[in-house]
């Protein structure tokens, strides 16, 4: 039997994949040396082990996106987003992952404009999400590319599943305080679905403005990771391609913070 997430017992172990590969090596290489790095989904979806006859693993996965809650802070600003939270702790000597228990969400001072340390309270993340073993071998995968950027024995890890919605009468926008920095030291975007939307092109900066990458998330499983430490990052709008039908883009944002 599988063991599972369990914010009363013990660690769990997150590496369903035995290790490094020789493409995870590169993508470790490059984040270190450049501060930013894009991982192609063949990649992921092998490092992940929801490749091949695994594939109804990440159906699986991605069908946690039906059951996000509405976030009211986005919703101040004219965006439909539907979102959740949840917190956790990666034990970069064994690989082993705690959920905590839930708490409100706070970025620190001079991170984020619009949420500058403003208390957010999100819905937790659902148990089967929490417990899904794609979830589980993605934290396992983003810990050995925060270890190229940090060598801390213990992690902060936070997991924010996102859907923002664009329709005929708005564009959605996935960051609406444009350019900015989370406050940790990993911030990964993995691509789970695209909807009927053009647009969503995501950007790494310096912090004095130069263009580091440039790309649009299209595939699922597509991944970009930076260093928010020395970098600033920003997703354009999306608007439907076809006004008439439901238009949205699904994407897991995961932070590392180094304790």
């Amino acid at each position: 039997m599988e063991p599972h997430l369990d914010t009363r017992g013990p660690a769990v172990d997150t590496d369903r994949t035995g290790g490094s590969t020789p493409a995870v090596d590169d993508a470790r290489a490059a984040l270190a040396s450049t501060g930013v790095c894009f991982m192609p989904p063949e990649t992921v979806l092998a490092s992940l082990g929801a490749d091949g006859p695994r594939r109804p693993e990440w159906a699986a996965f991605a069908a946690h996106w039906e059951d996000l809650a509405e976030d009211p802070y986005a919703a101040q600003r004219g965006t439909r987003r539907l979102r959740r939270y949840g917190h956790f702790a990666w034990d970069s000597a064994t690989g082993c992952v705690r959920m905590l228990p839930h708490e409100v969400f706070v970025q620190p001072d001079h991170t984020n404009p619009l949420y500058d340390a403003v208390d957010r309270h999100f819905e937790p993340l659902t148990r089967a999400f929490a417990d899904d073993p794609v979830l589980r071998s993605l934290l396992g995968l983003l810990g050995r590319m925060a270890r190229a950027l940090d060598g801390a024995g213990e992690w902060s890890v936070k997991v924010h599943p996102f859907r923002v919605v664009a329709t005929a009468d708005g564009a959605g926008e996935p960051t609406p305080e444009g350019r900015h920095r989370d406050g940790v030291t990993l911030v990964s975007s993995l691509l789970v679905a695209r909807n009927n939307v053009s647009g969503g092109e995501s950007t790494v900066f310096t912090p004095e403005g130069r263009q580091l990458l440039s790309t649009t998330l299209r595939d699922p499983g597509s991944l970009l990771l930076n260093d928010d430490r020395a970098t600033l990052h920003g997703v354009s709008a999306v608007r439907p391609v076809d006004p008439a039908r439901p238009a949205h883009r699904d994407v897991l944002v995961t932070t590392f913070t180094a304790a």
